[in-house]
Protein backbone atom coordinates (compact mmCIF):
# COMPACT_ATOMS: atom_id res chain seq x y z
CA UNK A 1 0.00 0.00 0.00
CA UNK A 2 1.77 3.89 -0.94
CA UNK A 3 0.98 6.17 1.40
CA UNK A 4 0.53 9.38 -0.29
CA UNK A 5 2.69 12.08 0.75
CA UNK A 6 0.67 15.71 -0.17
CA UNK A 7 4.17 18.11 0.38
CA UNK A 8 7.03 15.48 1.00
CA UNK A 9 9.49 18.45 0.40
CA UNK A 10 7.94 20.46 3.79
CA UNK A 11 8.06 17.28 5.37
CA UNK A 12 11.79 16.56 5.18
CA UNK A 13 12.12 20.10 5.60
CA UNK A 14 9.88 19.76 9.14
CA UNK A 15 12.04 16.68 10.03
CA UNK A 16 15.38 18.39 9.69
CA UNK A 17 13.85 21.74 11.65
CA UNK A 18 12.88 19.07 14.75
CA UNK A 19 16.37 19.50 16.55
CA UNK A 20 16.84 23.07 15.65
CA UNK A 21 13.56 23.77 17.01
CA UNK A 22 13.81 22.73 20.11
CA UNK A 23 17.05 24.28 21.06
CA UNK A 24 15.58 27.34 20.00
CA UNK A 25 12.29 26.75 22.18
CA UNK A 26 14.75 26.77 25.07
CA UNK A 27 16.34 29.31 24.39
CA UNK A 28 13.38 31.23 23.65
CA UNK A 29 11.94 30.28 27.08
CA UNK A 30 15.04 31.26 29.14
CA UNK A 31 16.54 27.56 29.23
CA UNK A 32 20.52 28.62 28.38
CA UNK A 33 21.87 27.86 24.95
CA UNK A 34 19.75 24.77 24.19
CA UNK A 35 23.19 23.27 23.66
CA UNK A 36 21.62 19.55 24.90
CA UNK A 37 19.28 18.57 27.31
CA UNK A 38 21.58 17.94 29.94
CA UNK A 39 20.47 19.91 33.22
CA UNK A 40 17.03 21.13 31.14
CA UNK A 41 14.76 19.48 33.17
CA UNK A 42 12.24 22.56 33.45
CA UNK A 43 12.49 23.53 29.62
CA UNK A 44 12.23 19.89 28.28
CA UNK A 45 8.60 20.57 29.89
CA UNK A 46 7.57 23.81 28.10
CA UNK A 47 8.24 21.81 24.52
CA UNK A 48 7.55 18.47 24.85
CA UNK A 49 6.34 17.17 21.80
CA UNK A 50 7.08 17.45 18.29
CA UNK A 51 5.60 14.67 16.04
CA UNK A 52 3.47 13.69 12.80
CA UNK A 53 -0.09 13.18 13.26
CA UNK A 54 -2.21 11.14 11.06
CA UNK A 55 -2.80 13.77 8.39
CA UNK A 56 0.85 13.96 7.83
CA UNK A 57 1.90 17.34 8.97
CA UNK A 58 4.27 17.89 12.26
CA UNK A 59 2.39 18.75 15.47
CA UNK A 60 3.84 20.90 18.32
CA UNK A 61 2.21 20.13 21.63
CA UNK A 62 3.40 22.05 24.53
CA UNK A 63 2.53 21.61 28.39
CA UNK A 64 3.32 23.54 31.49
CA UNK A 65 2.33 27.00 32.02
CA UNK A 66 1.03 29.42 29.22
CA UNK A 67 2.63 30.94 25.72
CA UNK A 68 2.98 34.76 26.08
CA UNK A 69 5.49 37.61 26.14
CA UNK A 70 7.31 38.52 23.30
CA UNK A 71 10.10 36.44 22.83
CA UNK A 72 7.70 33.22 22.95
CA UNK A 73 5.28 34.76 20.59
CA UNK A 74 8.10 34.59 18.57
CA UNK A 75 8.73 31.24 18.94
CA UNK A 76 4.75 30.49 18.05
CA UNK A 77 5.29 32.97 14.29
CA UNK A 78 8.30 30.63 13.49
CA UNK A 79 7.07 26.99 14.72
CA UNK A 80 3.82 28.42 12.01
CA UNK A 81 6.29 30.17 9.67
CA UNK A 82 8.04 26.55 9.72
CA UNK A 83 4.44 24.27 8.92
CA UNK A 84 3.77 23.40 12.41
CA UNK A 85 0.75 23.33 14.55
CA UNK A 86 0.78 24.30 18.00
CA UNK A 87 -1.53 22.93 20.44
CA UNK A 88 -1.99 23.76 23.89
CA UNK A 89 -3.40 21.77 26.99
CA UNK A 90 -4.16 24.53 29.33
CA UNK A 91 -6.50 24.54 32.67
CA UNK A 92 -8.13 27.49 31.19
CA UNK A 93 -7.08 30.19 33.89
CA UNK A 94 -5.08 32.25 31.33
CA UNK A 95 -6.10 32.87 27.66
CA UNK A 96 -4.65 31.33 24.73
CA UNK A 97 -2.90 33.54 22.16
CA UNK A 98 -5.73 33.56 19.36
CA UNK A 99 -2.28 32.02 17.06
CA UNK A 100 -2.64 28.41 19.24
CA UNK A 101 -4.40 26.34 16.56
CA UNK A 102 -5.59 23.17 19.33
CA UNK A 103 -6.79 24.59 22.45
CA UNK A 104 -7.75 21.86 24.81
CA UNK A 105 -9.17 22.92 28.22
CA UNK A 106 -8.88 20.55 31.37
CA UNK A 107 -10.22 23.19 33.90
CA UNK A 108 -10.01 22.27 37.96
CA UNK A 109 -12.13 22.46 40.78
CA UNK A 110 -12.32 25.80 42.27
CA UNK A 111 -10.48 27.89 39.56
CA UNK A 112 -12.39 30.27 37.25
CA UNK A 113 -12.12 29.54 33.45
CA UNK A 114 -11.28 32.37 31.25
CA UNK A 115 -10.29 30.64 28.24
CA UNK A 116 -14.13 29.63 27.12
CA UNK A 117 -13.60 28.68 23.47
CA UNK A 118 -10.98 25.95 21.77
CA UNK A 119 -11.27 22.59 19.67
CA UNK A 120 -12.09 20.76 23.04
CA UNK A 121 -12.97 20.59 26.69
CA UNK A 122 -11.84 17.51 28.93
CA UNK A 123 -13.13 17.41 32.48
CA UNK A 124 -11.85 14.83 35.17
CA UNK A 125 -14.81 12.99 36.30
CA UNK A 126 -15.88 12.91 38.77
CA UNK A 127 -14.27 16.10 41.12
CA UNK A 128 -16.22 17.86 43.90
CA UNK A 129 -18.37 21.10 43.13
CA UNK A 130 -17.48 20.16 39.08
CA UNK A 131 -20.88 19.85 37.38
CA UNK A 132 -20.13 18.91 33.37
CA UNK A 133 -23.37 20.56 32.95
CA UNK A 134 -21.75 23.77 34.15
CA UNK A 135 -19.20 24.08 31.30
CA UNK A 136 -22.13 23.26 28.16
CA UNK A 137 -22.76 26.64 27.15
CA UNK A 138 -18.73 27.32 26.35
CA UNK A 139 -17.93 27.02 22.97
CA UNK A 140 -16.14 23.82 22.38
CA UNK A 141 -16.10 21.74 19.43
CA UNK A 142 -15.56 18.60 21.63
CA UNK A 143 -16.71 17.74 24.97
CA UNK A 144 -15.10 14.94 26.71
CA UNK A 145 -15.06 13.42 30.74
CA UNK A 146 -11.91 11.55 32.05
CA UNK A 147 -12.55 8.78 34.58
CA UNK A 148 -10.28 10.83 37.31
CA UNK A 149 -7.14 8.19 38.14
CA UNK A 150 -6.96 6.63 41.67
CA UNK A 151 -7.73 3.94 43.83
CA UNK A 152 -11.33 4.69 42.72
CA UNK A 153 -10.72 4.45 39.05
CA UNK A 154 -13.19 1.50 38.17
CA UNK A 155 -16.16 3.18 39.96
CA UNK A 156 -14.83 6.62 38.66
CA UNK A 157 -15.07 5.12 35.56
CA UNK A 158 -18.36 3.53 35.32
CA UNK A 159 -19.96 6.94 36.54
CA UNK A 160 -18.02 8.69 33.90
CA UNK A 161 -19.76 6.57 31.38
CA UNK A 162 -22.91 6.59 32.79
CA UNK A 163 -22.82 10.48 32.52
CA UNK A 164 -21.70 10.19 29.41
CA UNK A 165 -24.64 7.92 27.80
CA UNK A 166 -27.09 10.36 29.57
CA UNK A 167 -25.93 13.18 28.16
CA UNK A 168 -24.93 12.19 24.74
CA UNK A 169 -23.04 15.80 23.83
CA UNK A 170 -20.31 14.27 26.31
CA UNK A 171 -17.68 11.96 25.12
CA UNK A 172 -15.24 9.71 26.98
CA UNK A 173 -11.84 9.99 27.17
CA UNK A 174 -9.44 7.72 28.66
CA UNK A 175 -5.77 7.25 29.23
CA UNK A 176 -4.95 3.84 27.75
CA UNK A 177 -1.44 3.68 29.37
CA UNK A 178 -2.87 3.40 32.57
CA UNK A 179 -5.81 0.75 31.74
CA UNK A 180 -2.75 -1.18 30.42
CA UNK A 181 -0.52 -0.44 33.41
CA UNK A 182 1.74 1.25 31.85
CA UNK A 183 4.12 4.42 32.99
Amino acid sequence: MAVHRKNPEAERRQCAAVPRLRRFARVLMGGGDGADDAGDADDAELLVDVNFGKDRRVHVVRTSGVLGGGRRLFLLDALHAAGFTIAIETNGTIPAHPGIDWVCVSPKAQAAVVQTRGQELKLVYPQVGVDPALFESLDFERFYLQPMDGPDQAANTKAAVAYCLAHPRWRLSVQTHKYLGLP
